[in-house]
């Protein structure tokens, strides 16, 4: 029998970014090691290697066809981190392919900056910086009549998945009262992170810092709009750290104008943001440039789990690092590829 084929095709990801040569060399050992770095394979090329193909790394497009040339394929390990509609994800579970992705590596990175971001806009740090350099500062408590504090504050979360779960334990220091709205977990899951399950009603209106950690899925594209954003209390704070799919993003930015809510979002729905975007003069806003979580230190992660994941799966030993797809789930999300630019 020839010897199992490992497939690498990182794209949009760069393969020195999160994989060293030592752990290239780890995979080589596993099987016969293909790198497609800067474009994938040809039709052709794949259809050379599909019967002996075990494990993709990377977001490939798969349909039927392709899965059903790779009768020996046992895992795809997405390493953008955003499951995309370009594989069969059902017929591939049917055949026993795990699907697999590293997007826990982000949530740490990302949690540190939403804390940041989070006391920025309670506190005025950055809106004073520029106040500061325009020559219009304000001393000691005039400087503080809009502020609050994170301690004992109400802090609300719009999805509970990696990334909300990551922020928690950085908040807990602030003691403060915390309820999540997530449609696909129960209330005793949420109660059992010491939290309350909430309405998104309940979120919006009640918490004083909200931060929108839910992926882009085809059941919420846009289903934060005008009145979600209206309905938040006055000078309310909204941090939105997920993909910016989930907001009505003219809304928001309308909302911010008016001054109702503050503002932070480390995504745009193009990126890089056009020069003359409206976003770029916005007052009550903290902006971010898909920067929370690019940080080489998380990158390096990738290469780590997908190598350990790998190695457990060419022993006949289940992966446990990378996050497992749910059949249930993979094939509603929507997120669109990071853009390099």
């Amino acid at each position: 029998m020839q010897k199992p084929v490992i497939l690498l095709v990182p794209a949009p990801r760069k393969v020195a970014d999160i994989f060293t040569v030592t752990q290239l060399e780890r995979l080589a050992q596993l099987a016969d090691l293909h790198v497609f770095d800067d474009t994938p394979p040809t039709q052709a090329q794949f259809e050379a290697l599909a019967p002996q193909l075990e494990i993709l790394i990377g977001q490939l497009d798969m349909p039927r066809a392709r899965i059903t040339q790779s009768p020996r394929l046992r895992a795809i390990f997405n390493v953008e981190g955003n499951y995309f509609p370009n594989v069969d994800y059902g017929f591939a579970m049917e055949r026993g392919v795990r699907i697999l992705s590293i997007s826990p590596v982000f949530a740490e990175p990302v949690a540190e900056a939403a804390l940041g971001m989070a006391i920025d806009l309670a506190r005025g740090i950055s809106r004073s910086d520029r106040y500061f350099r325009q020559g219009t500062e304000r001393y000691g408590l005039e400087a503080n009549k809009q502020a609050y504090s994170l301690r004992g504050q109400s802090i609300g979360f719009v999805g509970f998945g990696d990334l909300g779960r990551a922020i928690l334990p950085l908040l807990m220091p602030f003691a403060p009262h915390i309820k999540a709205f997530d449609p696909w977990l129960p209330a005793e899951f949420i109660a059992a992170h010491g939290c309350t399950a909430a309405s998104l009603d309940e979120v919006l209106q009640t918490c004083k810092i909200v931060f929108v950690v839910a992926s882009v899925t085809s059941q919420n594209q846009g289903f934060l709009g005008r009145d979600a954003f209206a309905s938040m209390q006055a000078g309310a704070s909204l941090l939105l750290l997920s993909r910016a799919g989930v907001v009505d993003f003219e809304a928001l930015l309308d909302v911010a104008e008016t001054g109702h809510i503050r503002v932070a979002t480390d995504v745009f729905p193009q990126e890089p943001v056009p020069a003359g975007h409206r976003v770029r003069s916005a007052d009550h806003m903290l902006l971010s440039p898909h920067q929370a979580g690019a940080m080489e230190s998380a990158l390096a992660q990738i290469g780590v789990i997908v190598t350990a994941d790998a190695e457990l799966m060419v022993r006949g030993l289940p992966p446990c690092m990378c996050k497992l797809a749910q059949p249930e789930t993979v094939a509603m999300f929507r997120s669109k590829p990071v853009d390099k630019s």
